[in-house]
């Protein structure tokens, strides 16, 4: 579904992404982890259209659309659900999943918020409050929920469990597992690199602006050097 080849980004004169070559295979949780700084945001920043790239290529289901802008990968089925989780604090819960479906014109806008509405019940309850009230597992599952709006053939999630609680950890993971069973691409960069890699069909490894590792989850999950180097395990 997603081929990066040879990918190249910079902010400024300071090159963050200095050739990263990656595949994402229909049906797959593919993980992406490193250390902080290693480019994994710019990386997912790039894919959505949002951070220009200075080389290389990106095909999406065989087209190209390295150049292409960023409203119209979201046409093409490439969502994200951004670091930080970015919600519109001074609109309801349901007006933001709503935002999601902006480029939608089709009558089962509806149906798909009320899908979002059974993974993540909370969400429900609050539709009419403000997204800045929320907590912030509920604001994390907000982001999920307005990027799954664009009915997304390709869901980017960055950092998803970033500051919750082990429960919520759980429940954004077990969500995640549910995705791919009803045929959602993911691409996922996380912290939690354990954690990550226990639930991904496929990981890649990113240091300093390059794959360093790459294989099945569970294959990189065993693997001594990415256990002592990412993961803080003997």
């Amino acid at each position: 579904m997603l081929e990066v080849d040879n990918l190249r980004s910079a902010y400024g004169r300071i090159e963050v992404l200095k050739g990263v070559s990656l595949e994402v295979r229909t049906g797959e949780v593919v993980a992406l982890v490193g250390a902080n700084g290693a480019g994994k945001t710019t990386l997912l920043r790039a894919l959505s259209g949002v951070q220009p790239i200075t080389g290389g290529d990106i095909r999406f289901k065989g087209k190209s659309i390295g150049r292409m802008a960023s409203h119209q990968r979201v046409e093409l089925g490439i969502t994200q659900s951004p670091e930080g989780r970015q919600v519109f604090g001074p609109l309801t819960v349901e007006d933001n999943l709503r935002l999601g479906a902006f480029r939608r014109r089709d009558k089962e806008i509806d149906q798909d918020r009320d899908r979002v509405f059974a993974m993540f019940p909370i969400l429900a309850e609050k539709r009419h409050l403000l997204a800045g009230g929320l907590s912030g597992g509920q604001q994390q599952m907000l982001a999920i929920g307005r990027a799954l709006m664009g009915r997304p053939k390709l869901l980017l999630l960055d950092e998803p469990s970033l500051g919750l609680s082990p429960l919520l950890v759980d429940q954004i993971l077990d969500a995640i597992v549910s995705l791919r069973k009803d045929g959602i691409t993911v691409l996922l960069v996380e912290q939690n690199a354990s954690a990550a890699l226990a639930i991904a069909d496929r990981g890649y490894v990113l240091e300093t602006g390059k794959v360093a590792y790459s294989g099945a989850g569970s294959a990189l999950l065993a693997d001594p050097q990415v256990k002592a180097a990412y993961l803080g395990l003997d």
